[in-house]
């Protein structure tokens, strides 16, 4: 992977893949640049330059401690320099939160693409939880953090999450536990969203799943009714908040031209 460093000094670790016009993809929560490479394979193989990145504290990304959404935004914008500055976003759950908040702060981006965003998702998660996060983790309850996130701040089942637990699933996730961190402080300070994130200028695209959360469906059509100019794609072949990598790259590499 290539490194590029961000505003704050915060190293950035990213890889690109294809020719063509570029996409930056942005993760969402409890994920890292590994986790798009199906999607980032997909839209190479439609004649795009797919770029995928860890955001701060995951994966080869370095953090600095106490990390605002700004800095992320900025982390994005070190990105897309390092592309040459001119990239569509496609950002998705929590990473396409962190696109939209960033081209409301005016980082160059060409085109959004917003794949199931938990904007007006439901009811918002404590106000307090990023500090809870934060004592975990410095704590060193990782496992703890990342179960606390996943009831809290994405609203599974708790049953569900200690399954995850008492499966191993939380201790594969528990080097991920400060960016929990960072996604629950995303997601309060930016998931209403604001208005300045409801006039950015860039051409939009919504898609969301035909079998998906209703709390997403509901987010995806609410932003669609809050920005009558932006399309809403759905897209049957993206189940349960995981978009199909095929289909996606398809609707994505239709609209590049």
């Amino acid at each position: 992977m290539d490194t590029v460093t961000s505003a704050d000094g915060t190293p950035i670790a990213f890889r690109t893949l294809g020719d063509g016009p570029t996409v930056v993809i942005v993760n969402g929560a409890l994920s890292t640049a590994a986790d798009a490479s199906g999607l980032a394979e997909a839209l190479a193989a439609s004649g795009l330059r797919a770029v995928t990145w860890d955001r701060r504290a995951r994966g080869d990304s370095g953090d600095a401690r106490d990390s605002a959404p700004e800095r992320e935004s900025e982390d994005l914008a070190a990105v897309i320099e390092a592309e040459g500055g001119d990239a569509a976003v496609l950002g998705h759950s929590s990473g396409a939160v962190l696109a939209l908040f960033a081209a409301s702060l005016g980082v160059p981006i060409r085109r959004l693409f917003l794949s199931e965003p938990p904007l007006h998702a439901g009811e918002p998660a404590p106000h307090d939880l990023p500090d809870r996060l934060q004592a975990l983790v410095d704590d060193g309850a990782l496992e703890d953090a990342v179960a606390t996130f996943q009831v809290e701040g994405v609203g599974l089942p708790r049953e569900m999450v200690e399954g995850m637990r008492a499966r191993g699933a939380l201790t594969l996730l528990a080097p991920l536990a400060q960016s929990t961190v960072y996604d629950a402080r995303l997601v309060r300070d930016a998931g209403g969203p604001t208005a300045a994130m409801l006039e950015v200028g860039q051409p939009i695209v919504i898609l969301r799943g035909e079998q998906t959360f209703p709390v997403l469906v509901e987010a995806a059509d609410r932003l669609a009714a809050a920005r009558p100019d932006a399309e809403l794609v759905v897209v049957p072949e993206s189940v349960m908040h995981r978009p199909d990598p095929a289909a996606t790259a398809r609707i994505v590499a239709e609209r590049m031209g």
